[in-house]
This record gives C-alpha cells, structure tokens and sequence, in this order.
C-alpha cells in the first residue's frame, strides 16, 4: 500500500477522530509526528483548511475544524441528489449493456468485481464488530458506484466532497453504521437488475437515514439546536 502524503495522513486522522474537532494542532507537532519538515506541514494544513477539515487564525494557530449542523445537512442533501444520480445512471447503463449482443466491458467487470469485495468485507467488518473499518469501506463502496455509472462529471462531484461525508459517516460509525451498511446490497441488486427507478429509490432513502442519523444525534448533544435540527430531519423525510 502506498504511504499517504502528510496531507491524506492528517486528514485521516481527523476523519478517524484521532483528532478531535476543536484540537490545536501545530505544524512542530504534526512535523513530528509524521516525521516531516513543517515545510509539508504547512502545505498541508493549508490544503485542509480549503477543504474544510482545519481552522487557522492569524495569532492563534490552527484548529480542527467542526461541520456546523446546518453545513451538514447541506452536505447531505447535495450527497443524496449525487447519488440517486449515480445509482440511476450505474442501473440504466447496467440495462443497456446487458441488452447488447456483446458482453459488458472488462471495465465493468473489473469495478463490479472491486465492489463485491467491499461488501464482503464490510460484511465481516460488522460481523466482527470492527466497525472502524466502516467509513473507509463506505466511501469506495460509493465512489466504486459512481464508476459504475460512466459518469466523468458524477465521478468528480463525489471525490470532490467524499472526505467530508466519510468524516460525517465516520460520526456516526458506532451508532448507525451496523444497521445502515446491509443497505448497501440492496441497492447494487437494483443496479445489477438494470432498474433504475428502485436504484435510485434505495440509494435516496439510505443517504436520508444517514442524514436523520447524524441529525438526530446531533440533536441530542446539543439540546439549544434542536428545533432547528428536528425542522431540518422533517425536511429530510419529505
């Protein structure tokens, strides 16, 4: 496995929750840890900071960021219109290439046959109750659906915003990610079966219960946001 740039490591471990939203962090720490110059440390934190994962103020230094709860529902709507796209598209080509004389392309094979291996293992990740493999196998599991679809543009879209939702999914790992991830096969049988309308349907309604879940939750943690969080859990069940 390739070594993870300074960027994807720090990243990780704030997606991880190694580092908890609110944490100080420092570029003679970081260039420590990772075993670095804080030349790449810089660099990095100034990329995450672009990205949303980090704070930095001028005389404070910099902080893990924290997604607001409105940003999150933001995200989650934005997420569920993604990827009702890419499971209808992923279905509709699925017909189409199963109607054709030929057999489907080598392409397709190969990332239908990558995404039967993630479900495999997060089938055994919940099995055995290593639910920290979780966000990792949800995110290619996703993105592994947009390539799926033959959408360039779909594909884009969603590795442009999949660190944050795997930030979100990993949340919320212990609490709903045992109960959300057998969703997952329903959804690539609707895809496989070529129907579009019902890939579309299951993939909306397992990013809503994602969405519920994290806004539930959120509620719960912090009572003063809880009737702007419940307006917002009822516009997810609209």
């Amino acid at each position: 496995m390739a070594k993870l740039s300074v960027q994807d490591a720090i990243r990780r471990d704030i997606i991880v929750g190694a580092l908890q939203p609110g944490t100080r962090i420092t570029e003679a720490s970081l260039a420590a840890t990772h075993g670095v110059s804080r030349v790449p440390v810089r660099e990095a934190l100034r990329a995450l900071e672009a990205e949303g994962f980090v704070e930095s103020r001028a005389n404070v230094g910099s902080r893990v960021a924290a997604i607001p709860v409105d940003d999150a529902d933001d995200l989650f709507a934005v997420r569920e219109a993604l990827e009702v796209a890419t499971a209808r598209r992923a279905a509709a080509r699925a017909a189409s290439l199963f109607r054709k004389a030929a057999p489907p392309p080598e392409e397709w094979w190969r990332i239908r046959s990558i995404l039967a291996g993630l479900l495999d293992d997060g089938d055994a990740a919940v099995e055995s109750g290593d639910l920290d493999r979780l966000p990792d196998l949800n995110s290619k599991f996703h993105l592994g659906i947009a390539d799926l679809s033959g959408s360039v543009t779909l594909g884009v879209l969603l590795r442009q915003l999949s660190g944050k939702i795997e930030w979100l999914y990993a949340s919320d790992e212990h609490s709903r990610g045992k109960k959300l991830w057998p969703e997952h096969r329903p959804i690539l049988a609707a895809i496989d079966a070529g129907d579009a309308d019902r890939a579309g349907e299951l993939m909306g309604w397992h990013v809503r219960q994602s969405r519920i879940g994290y806004l539930s939750r959120s509620a719960s943690q912090s009572p003063s946001s809880e009737p702007a969080v419940n307006e917002a859990i009822a516009n997810a069940l609209r």
